[in-house]
């Protein structure tokens, strides 16, 4: 037993570790290559040998040997599960006496990894718990190679416990598969959270629509889910809000309890209402504060427009209507299209259903609109100040109570006759009188009980309500025509030395004018001396000088001109005005027109209303229209030179000695007027000596490219001047005439005989000729219109069959034509070549 050698194991290898881990410092990189020579041999060690001969163990069999390392590795295990805590030195540490007088000395926790594996064997030996037993004190050397142990511990176990997470690190960031599964997942989730608040929302809309009342409390639940983060889901809780209150609202104004009636004993159904209507007007309330917040953001301005646009049009009786007409009316003039058309849209509804509202709302939108324009100073889209063109006035308001009151004066003083009666008829009439009187009692009963409940305001009251709104209109379109008549002043008086066009536009004048025609008939006659005035400076451009007519477009002084027709037209016998003025501003208007700058249907428009609708006009003024208009025929297209020429045609009919023009002496013809030369510069028609002209323009436009106008200008050459006490009136106007003829318009082209010619005698036994427009008779509406559209088709297939034919004649003649002048060639051709055989002949003998 004494002579048996010990077996000694080789020692353990350390670990191996990754050159990433190996941290080398700068110091023994220089080292390193300072002494290169000495440091070669390291790559030239092989280490698999070096390992063999280290960890050999001569003359022992393999079951003893792993025995023996068995062995080992059980008391390295043991080693690291001693006692978790290190006793401290009694030297160095206090004790603490309990209550016994025992002395315990403190121990410091020792902060080192669990072991993995927790499974201990029961047994233990006797000499681990010998050394567990015999750890009480430690000497100084002992203390510092322990300490130096754990430290190395301590930076073994960080070592450990980071290259883990750089393990973990490196296998997540080369794999795109995982991040792919947590966006996945991520998505699946917000589509679920979706679908959940998107099914909630309907669950509490159909709850709410089935049993208000006792579901009220749900509108506050889904004002919260319009609060969510996700934009989706508030729109949808935006939509579905106001489809539940467009259903729940009441067709009255909730009114709220005073303190006095909460005060009250009321009843359950009582308590029940007030629950119910304070509720729904409190979460009204606030959905309309989220859409005011909501519509400052772009990604929400249109749905928010669109929830308070719908109920402002839905219930514009209900409550806090006046924050919702403020909202509409701040961007009536928005730059963004769909806000404008949205908010413009529902104001003109407003104005057309005013028995929703009884007409307060349209007094209180006209109000803020022309408070409006005063704030931005006239400068808005035209949509703002086009919407009073839907406004409805009525003149006959209160003529009805001023005829019941007339009829209950006529009663009252029958009344006061019949009391001078004799006293035995009134004892016969007293019975008649008693069931009259209780027939009047009930029917006036009936029809007060019939005003309170059908909400038809006083006729008095809408009368109030009408002349508020029309003062309010009128003041916004004086405003702007002031507005445009002191800036076109300084602005010609800042430009005299610049002759440009119009340097800064009037957006709302045009709109103004509009309505200012459309309601000149409701203007106090007090200020239509100023009107007049006001626009005939607008006409001539905003001033008086001439370079203050660049300020304005044409179209904006044309539609002054027609504005003061219409004025003078609608207070003809109570006016006395002269309009020449506004002849010499059309006369000049006319040259200055273009095609893509101005506006052609406002220049119809203006012939129309001042050439062909007006009464009689002075010769030598017709007779220069007539040639100004025939001059403007060469010079544009078919649609304003047919507008020009239906005019032109009007002025010839009417007045038939300018009818002189289309004669082709140098003087004009017979008549030549007090001016012997035509002077086409000349700004007044009545000086331009147009008589002394002569239509050589006609010549030039039977040659026009379109159809409609060749044909419109030989039936005009073609006048008869010797039925000069006939007065024909055309039958097209110069607005159908320019937008038939536009280029815009497909087959403009196809010319259709519209027009008749003039000189079309009158039949005898008839007063008048026969117009075009004539209303239907009594016989015309009982045809059948099946039997007239097959005469029709009949008689239109028998026509087409007529021109097919003259075309395959005129085809046929054409052809004939050609083969007998081929026929002829060829017969000329060989009448030329037999005298040349005949010579030729002769020169042969």
């Amino acid at each position: 037993m004494r002579n048996k050698k010990k077996i000694i194991l080789p020692p353990q290898l350390p670990p191996d570790i990754s050159e990433d881990e190996i941290e080398v410092s700068d110091e023994d990189k220089a080292f390193v290559s300072e002494n290169k020579d000495y440091a070669g041999f390291l790559s030239t060690l092989d280490t698999t040998s070096i390992t063999k001969h280290v960890t050999r163990v001569a003359d022992v069999k393999e079951d003893t040997l792993e025995a023996l390392y068995e062995q080992r590795r059980k008391k390295s295990s043991q080693k690291e599960k001693e006692g978790s805590g290190i006793e401290v030195d009694p030297v160095d540490a206090l004790p603490i006496k309990d209550s016994s007088g025992n002395l315990h000395y403190l121990k410091a926790p020792k902060n080192s990894k669990p072991p993995e594996n927790d499974l201990e064997e029961p047994g233990q030996d006797d000499e681990d718990d010998a050394v567990d037993k015999g750890i009480v004190k430690l000497t100084k050397a002992e203390r510092r190679a322990k300490l130096k142990k754990l430290k190395k511990e301590a930076k073994k176990h960080g070592k450990d416990s980071a290259t883990p997470e750089v393990e973990v690190q490196v296998e997540v960031e080369p794999t795109p598969q995982a991040a792919v599964l947590d966006e996945v997942k991520k998505d699946l989730t917000a589509e679920e959270g979706f679908e959940s608040k998107k099914h909630k929302l309907a669950e509490l809309g159909i709850a709410l629509l089935a049993d208000p009342e006792a579901n009220i409390k749900s509108l506050k639940d889904m004002l919260q889910i319009c609060k969510d983060k996700d934009y989706a889901i508030v729109k949808l809780g935006l939509l579905s809000l106001l489809a539940v209150f467009k259903d729940l609202i009441p067709g009255y104004r909730i009114r709220l309890p005073t303190e006095k009636e909460l005060e009250m004993k009321v009843s359950k159904d009582v308590k029940k209402m007030r629950l119910y209507e304070s509720t729904l007007l409190n979460t009204y309330k606030a959905y309309l504060q989220r859409l005011a917040a909501l519509e400052k953001q772009p990604s929400f301005q249109h749905v928010a427009f669109r929830c308070i646009c719908t109920l402002l049009d839905a219930v514009p009786y209900f409550n806090f209507r006046e924050d919702l007409l403020g909202i509409v009316i701040k961007n009536i003039s928005s730059s963004d299209d769909v806000v404008r058309k949205l908010c413009c849209s529902t104001v003109r509804s407003l104005f057309t259903n005013e028995g929703k509202h009884g007409g307060e709302a349209t007094v209180e939108a006209v109000r803020l609109i022309a408070n409006y324009v005063k704030a931005r100073n006239c400068q808005l889209h035209p949509d703002s100040i086009e919407v009073f063109l839907s406004l409805s006035f009525y003149e006959d308001l209160g003529r009805a109570a001023k005829e019941d009151d007339k009829n209950k004066s006529k009663n009252k003083r029958g009344k006061k006759r019949k009391d001078h009666e004799d006293p035995r008829q009134k004892k016969e009439n007293d019975k008649k009188r008693s069931r009259q009187e209780q027939l009047l009692k009930t029917r006036e009963e009936v029809a007060a009980d019939y005003k309170a409940v059908a909400y038809t305001p006083d006729v008095m009251e809408r009368r109030r309500m009408q002349t508020e709104t029309l003062s309010a209109v009128f003041e916004t379109y004086f405003r702007i025509l002031k507005h445009t008549m002191q800036s076109s002043a300084v602005r010609s008086e800042a430009n005299l030395g610049v002759s440009t066009g119009a340097s800064e536009p009037y957006p709302l004048l045009a709109p103004s004018l509009q309505g200012l025609g459309k309601f000149s008939h409701l203007i106090d006659l007090d200020f239509m001396g100023d009107l007049i005035n006001s626009l005939r400076k607008l006409a001539s451009g905003g001033g008086d000088t001439d370079r203050s007519s660049k300020c304005l477009t044409v179209s904006e002084r044309l539609r002054c001109c027609i504005v003061a027709f219409r004025v003078m037209k609608s207070n003809l016998d109570a006016l006395n005005v002269d309009l020449q003025d506004f002849f010499v501003q059309l006369y000049n208007i006319i040259l200055e027109y273009r095609p893509g700058r101005d506006q052609g249907e406002v220049l119809a428009e203006a012939l129309k209303i001042m050439l062909c609708e007006d009464r009689q006009h002075d010769m030598q003024k017709a007779a220069a229209f007539v040639k100004r208009l025939a001059t403007f025929s060469l010079c544009f297209g078919s649609a304003e030179s047919m507008a020009a020429l239906v005019t032109l045609k009007h002025l010839l009919l009417k007045n038939v000695k300018c009818r002189n023009l289309l004669e082709n002496d140098a003087g004009g013809g017979s008549v030549s007027g007090l001016i012997a030369k035509y002077h086409p510069e000349a700004s007044d028609p009545n000086l331009s000596g147009a008589l002394a002209s002569v239509l050589w323009d006609l010549n030039l436009l039977s040659k026009h490219y379109h159809p409609g106008v060749s044909s419109m200008v030989s039936s005009i050459s073609t006048m008869n001047t010797a039925h000069s006490n006939q007065v024909y009136l055309s039958t097209i106007t110069p607005q159908q005439a320019f937008l038939d003829f536009s280029l815009e318009k497909p087959g403009s082209f196809k010319f259709q005989g519209d027009i008749r010619k003039s000189n079309n005698k009158r039949k005898r036994g008839t007063g008048s000729s026969i117009s075009t427009g004539m209303e239907p008779s009594e016989y015309t509406t009982s045809i059948d219109e099946d039997e007239v559209k097959k005469k029709l088709s009949a008689h239109f297939m028998v026509l087409r069959d007529i021109k097919e034919n003259q075309r395959l004649r005129a085809e046929l003649q054409s052809t004939t034509s050609s083969i007998e002048l081929y026929d002829g060639y060829k017969k000329q051709k060989k009448k030329a070549k037999k005298p040349q055989t005949k010579k030729i002949k002769i020169l042969t003998k």
